[in-house]
């Protein structure tokens, strides 16, 4: 059944093609490109003439659509005055934005006829504030072609419920209008998109398959799929995240989000069904070769005339169009006290009228710029584009501000920050530190400087919004050096007193014990503070500190003698000690080396001379081993200088405390013998005393064997 159906069409479709493109094309030209106003209605022509042969002095129709800025909805063409064209019926079409005229009888209408109904055809809003430009194309009717001026091209849709896309393809090469050659439309651009597909009256085919290469869409009808080699145009590449190359408009709404290749098989493009709700209007989806059921089945295709080799250059459209003038920017100007403002603005179109009030009142200048009378105060014009709605420009007068400082002299002591105030009667204080030019260094009524180390001067401007104050205030900072102390730690003697000093003359003073004098006396320990403060006009106060401590008292413990070194051990050493083995000479080790033999004494002391102590000690050489085996080599265990000592007496022990000998001044030396008997190579003691009144000095040596 489909096949024979579709045969029948084809047949039907070419005799009335062939018929078309027998016949010499009659010719129209219209004149009228127009201001329109918002609230009125306009002719859509101002003059139109139609051309024909003279075997051929009527037509069908003659269709007149709004083919580019269409307002679904608010646009609207009617014919004016009908009574005065009997043989003129119109069907206005809101989904098209197109206006049919044609025969009440259904019978061709002369030509003359349509030149007059076409100069009573008006275009309106419903719109209180339309804005752009309408073009209304012409055209002398075969069928329901659309025409496009910006291309020449004509698009028609052919209902044909279940025609597959391949099929599609086929009949739209059968079909002319008036000798051009019919394609399945290609749609690579907006206008064209909206004219073919969203004011199309039924969803069908169109040109577009990816079905060579899956995700590479293609216009594979028309000129564009002539190019290339005939292997068609790209206009677009991936899913419905991909991007195109130059156009596409599928539907990626909502739900919808085209191409989805649902199923695995949808490789032809399709104007969306335009009851599907939440679908784009006029948007693109892919579909299988035969279509899908419910709002995705076939209802027809759209065939697209213009731009094939060899087509004839037609004449059979024109096109008028119409500007909504609009104001499309305005600079408003300001200036500083009274004077006149120079007001600037632009149009779509028409010329620029400026006015003293939004509605009404008076006309006071024609043209793009506009130059007020002197002004007092801020004042607000209003400029409309020929008979657009009025658009407010204020011309604005600002008062000059004065800054008034708080203080002008600020200082501080040492580095670091201040804080200047200033007001002014309007605007905000900007603050440099030049009286002229320079770069903002801080806005507001309080600034705080940075951290400042020298004497800087700051000056203080106002501003209103562009308008400065006629001179910039100065503020002096002065920054003073503080008085340069420096903190003490003093050591006094136990239960004296001691004299604390600020070291500085010719200041005020307060000390921590509330006195105020340079000097004071203290007798105790502890920390003490003096706040040092520089006379007027700096002022300027410094805190001295100082410590005041007391040394210990020094107490030798023991005296260490090792032949010729000394060593005096204290119970409690501090490093201010000091100490002497002759009470005259005084050094900061306690160690002495080459000690004269002999009864000696020594000293310590604190460096302050505070406190003291002494201790004696006796400085012998006393070997520590003798060897008593006749080579003339320590054959004896001898003190020396004991001889200088004649109440001297050494007493010399074996290990178990038993007296072995006695040595004196008459007896030196003992040579490791006991009753003429040699002793045992062994450790021995002795005991030493210079007299019964001296120390006692005790130790051990060995003989060796």
């Amino acid at each position: 059944m489909r096949i024979n159906k579709l045969s029948f069409l084809t047949l039907l479709l070419i005799l009335g093609s062939i018929a078309r493109a027998q016949t010499t094309p009659p010719k129209i030209l219209a004149t009228g490109n127009q201001i329109f106003c918002a609230g009125t209605s306009i002719k859509i022509v101002t003059n139109v003439t139609i051309t024909h042969d003279p075997t051929d002095p009527s037509s069908d129709a003659i269709f007149i659509q709004i083919s580019s800025g269409y307002v679904f909805n608010e646009d609207l063409l009617t014919l004016t005055n009908p009574v005065l064209h009997p043989n003129i019926i119109t069907t206005w079409s809101p989904a098209e934005g197109k206006l049919k005229l044609s025969s009440p009888t259904g019978n061709p209408v002369l030509f003359s006829d349509f030149e007059n109904a076409i100069k009573d055809v008006e275009y309106s809003s419903s719109s209180l504030s339309p804005t752009g430009s309408r073009d209304f194309s012409i055209n002398i009717g075969f069928g329901t072609a659309n025409y496009l001026p910006r291309n020449g091209h004509f698009y028609e849709f052919i209902p044909s419920l279940d025609i597959t896309w391949t099929e599609a393809k086929a009949l739209a090469t059968t079909k002319f209008y008036y000798g051009l050659q019919g394609y399945l439309a290609t749609l690579t651009a907006a206008d064209e998109a909206q004219l073919a597909g969203a004011q199309a009256p039924e969803a069908g085919w169109i040109g577009g398959s990816d079905a060579d290469t899956e995700g590479v869409w293609r216009w594979l009808t028309g000129p564009e799929g002539l190019a290339n080699g005939g292997a068609g145009t790209i206009f677009w590449n991936g899913n419905a995240s991909g991007s195109s190359p130059n156009f596409a408009f599928w539907n990626t709404n909502n739900n919808f989000q085209e191409p989805n290749n649902l199923n695995g098989n949808e490789h032809y493009a399709h104007i969306t069904n335009p009851n599907l709700v939440g679908s784009v209007t006029g948007g693109w989806n892919d579909l299988a070769n035969t279509g899908g059921p419910g709002f995705y089945r076939p209802q027809g295709f759209i065939v697209e005339y213009g731009g094939m080799p060899g087509d004839p250059v037609l004449e059979v459209s024109a096109s008028t169009k119409i500007t909504i003038p609009q104001i499309i920017g305005t600079t408003p100007d300001s200036r500083c006290e009274s004077g006149s403002v120079t007001l600037r603005a632009s149009a779509s179109n028409g010329a620029v009228n400026w006015f003293d009030s939004a509605i009404a009142g008076t006309l006071l200048f024609t043209g793009t710029t506009y130059t007020t009378p002197p002004l007092t105060s801020s004042t607000t014009y209003f400029v409309s584009a020929e008979c657009s709605p009025r658009t407010p420009i204020i011309a604005t007068i600002n008062s000059i501000p004065t800054v008034s400082i708080i203080t002008a002299f600020n200082s501080r002591c040492g580095s670091g920050t201040v804080i200047l105030d200033a007001t002014s009667n309007i605007g905000i204080i900007n603050w440099y530190l030049s009286p002229t030019g320079g770069t903002i260094q801080g806005t507001g009524t309080s600034f705080t400087t940075p951290n400042l180390t020298a004497n800087t001067n700051y000056y203080a401007e106002a501003e209103n919004n562009g308008c400065v104050s006629l001179d910039r205030k100065l503020i002096e900072v002065k920054i003073y050096s503080p008085p340069l102390v420096q903190d003490q730690e003093l050591t006094k003697c136990q239960s004296s007193t001691i004299t604390l000093d600020a070291l500085l003359p010719n200041m005020s003073y307060l000390w921590s014990t509330g006195e105020t004098t340079q000097q004071i006396m203290v007798s105790q320990i502890g920390n003490y503070t003096v706040d040092v403060t520089s006379f007027s006009p700096e002022n300027c106060t410094s805190r001295k500190k100082i410590k005041v401590i007391e040394n210990k008292i020094p107490e030798i413990n023991t005296v260490e003698v090792d032949q010729t070194t000394v060593t005096v051990n204290l119970k409690d050493p501090q490093n201010y000690f000091e100490y002497s083995i002759d009470g005259i000479n005084y050094q900061s080790s306690n160690e002495f080396n080459n000690v004269s033999s002999g009864l000696q004494t020594a000293y310590v002391r604190d460096k302050n001379l505070c406190s003291s102590d002494s201790a004696e000690f006796i400085v012998l050489r006393i070997p520590k081993f003798f060897t008593p085996n006749n080579d003339n080599y320590n054959d004896v265990w001898e003190v020396q200088g004991l001889a200088n000592y004649p109440k001297a007496q050494v007493s010399i022990f074996d290990r178990y405390g038993k007296l072995i000998t006695r040595l004196d001044s008459s007896k030196l030396s003992w040579d490791g013998t006991f009753n003429k008997i040699p002793l045992p190579a062994s450790d021995y003691w002795y005991i030493l005393n210079i007299d019964l009144s001296s120390i006692t000095m005790k130790g051990h040596f060995s003989l060796k064997r």
